[in-house]
């Protein structure tokens, strides 16, 4: 009856491993794990085993927690890539701020963060995404040009309506799961959304 208390602490390895395999937040996960790693290492101590211990209470726990944070702190990253230019606070772009700020809102969702990383032109813009710098862009549509003084009236009228239902911003993503959460997801922002896969692309999506 003494040693009851060894059958509870190890009762409790997988109880803590089933809570690290069903947690969805990663962060949760990670300290999780670290228990699960600490209860490990107090059933090794009680039943003698004082190296196997001290073992796992630094390699499988602390080093283990400290790679797997690096880890999920650099995978959990959406690098969107804009001009640099559209990001001037004077030009006041109302419909870029409200965005990203959309966009961060959806990811973090997923505990995600967005980064945003300017580039000066489109050519660098579109570039950035082919070589696998970036996982997306936002980028100011082109308005059409205004109609000329010959054209009639009423084909005016639809230009100007078509002109004015254009969404300001083209968002294109190279990687098809975040094309499907932001086209589920993504409903008041002014942004037309594609999809773009790059010709030397070998990632799995």
């Amino acid at each position: 009856m003494e040693d009851n208390y060894i059958y509870v602490i190890a009762a409790l390895l997988p109880l803590a491993a089933c809570m690290v395999v069903f947690e969805v937040n990663p962060y949760h996960a990670l300290v999780i794990r670290g228990i699960l790693g600490a209860i490990a290492a107090l059933v090794y101590a009680i039943l003698g085993a004082a190296d196997v211990a001290l073992t796992e209470a630094l390699v499988g726990t602390m080093l283990a927690i400290t790679l797997y944070a690096v880890a999920v702190r650099s995978s959990l990253v959406m690098r969107v890539g804009v001009l640099k230019d559209e990001l001037n606070p004077e030009q006041g772009h109302q419909p870029l701020d409200k965005l990203i700020q959309e966009l961060r809102q959806i990811f973090s969702q997923y505990y995600m963060r967005v980064e945003i990383v300017p580039y000066p032109d489109t050519e660098e813009l579109h570039r950035a995404l082919m070589a696998k710098e970036v996982h997306a862009t936002c980028s100011q549509q082109q308005q059409p040009d205004p109609p000329e003084a010959a054209d009639p009236p009423q084909s005016d009228e639809r230009l100007v309506a078509a002109v004015a239902e254009t969404p300001a911003y083209q968002t294109n993503t190279r990687l098809q799961r975040l094309y499907e959460i932001m086209h589920n997801e993504l409903a008041s922002s002014p942004t037309i959304l594609s999809y773009i896969n790059p010709a030397d692309s070998g990632e799995k999506h």
